[in-house]
């Protein structure tokens, strides 16, 4: 009697939060991929079921597999890149170094910025001719160069925000994991000859790992949903060489006004998410060492 009254209150404890969950979250995923089957309502035309119509489109649509691109790529730099520079941040901050406070507030301090306030930040950086990257390349002798305005730079110029966004956020994770490691290991590893890199790699790196799972799992999803920096910086452009998969989502939805396309596109979204959390919990999960 006692452990199923123990059960009960469990499951009424869970259920605030549970009821938020279903109504905040599987219902608007459920409600999206019902409208997905469906055509846009227009004033003298109303919704009608069209099956995969929606998806058919999006196959033969160019903008779609342009912005799948670009958001493999971005995610592709953004995700390892920001991890190795937080670990590393975190390994440095960790350590008795001259103006610790204020080397750890400076790393993370991009962190607590919004990020419409960053990219206008970046966007004087960016600025050609004007700009303070262009005044640092113009001193060396380098020619102008409108980073944002060309199609091989402009995605690199947005993933460097983001990096530089998200580095300080995850490295506040590793600090707080590095500093519960027990100091006798540091100390034995000294007696035992170690050099700073071995204990690194032997010690705390895959004490780190159950850090480096969750860390990994807010990178790739902040990589398919970071684009309000987007909206300063480029706005897609130029020619959708920086559209993202999300921002895509927005136009669509929102300056065409084809809320059914943008439903189907949500869904594809939603399927690559949950594809990749399978595979970070199915894979990685096993190599993680929790203590």
């Amino acid at each position: 009697m006692k452990r199923s009254t123990a059960a009960i209150h469990g499951w009424l404890l869970l259920l605030p939060a549970m009821a938020i969950l279903a109504l905040f979250t599987h219902w608007p995923a459920f409600a999206t991929l019902i409208d997905s089957f469906f055509s846009t309502p227009r004033p003298r035309r109303p919704q009608r079921f069209v099956g995969l119509e929606n998806y058919e489109v999006m196959l033969s649509d160019p903008v779609f597999w342009q912005a799948v691109s670009n958001n493999l790529w971005f995610a592709a730099w953004t995700i390892p890149a920001s991890i190795i520079l937080a670990m590393l941040m975190a390994v440095l901050v960790n350590d008795r170094i001259f103006a610790r406070g204020f080397v750890r507030m400076a790393y993370f301090t991009p962190t607590v910025l919004p990020m419409i306030a960053v990219a206008n930040i970046w966007l004087f950086f960016y600025t050609p001719q004007y700009g303070l990257l262009e005044q640092i390349l113009g001193f060396f002798g380098f020619p102008s160069h409108n980073w944002l305005g060309s199609k091989d730079t402009a995605l690199a110029a947005v993933t460097v925000v983001a990096i530089w966004k998200e580095a300080g956020f995850f490295m506040i994770f590793y600090l707080a994991a590095l500093q519960q490691i027990p100091p006798h290991l540091a100390e034995a590893a000294a007696l035992e000859g170690a050099s700073r890199w071995t204990y690194f790699r032997r010690v705390q790196f895959p004490l780190l790992m159950p850090t480096t799972l969750f860390v990994l799992i807010n990178a790739v999803i902040n990589a398919f949903r970071m684009v309000d920096h987007l909206f300063v910086l480029t706005r897609g452009g130029p020619d959708n060489a920086t559209t993202l998969l999300l921002y895509y989502i927005y136009e669509v939805g929102f300056s065409f006004w084809d809320t059914s396309y943008a439903a189907s596109l949500t869904m594809v979204l939603l399927a690559v998410l949950a594809f990749t959390a399978l595979v970070q919990y199915g894979v990685l999960e096993k190599r993680v060492h929790y203590r």
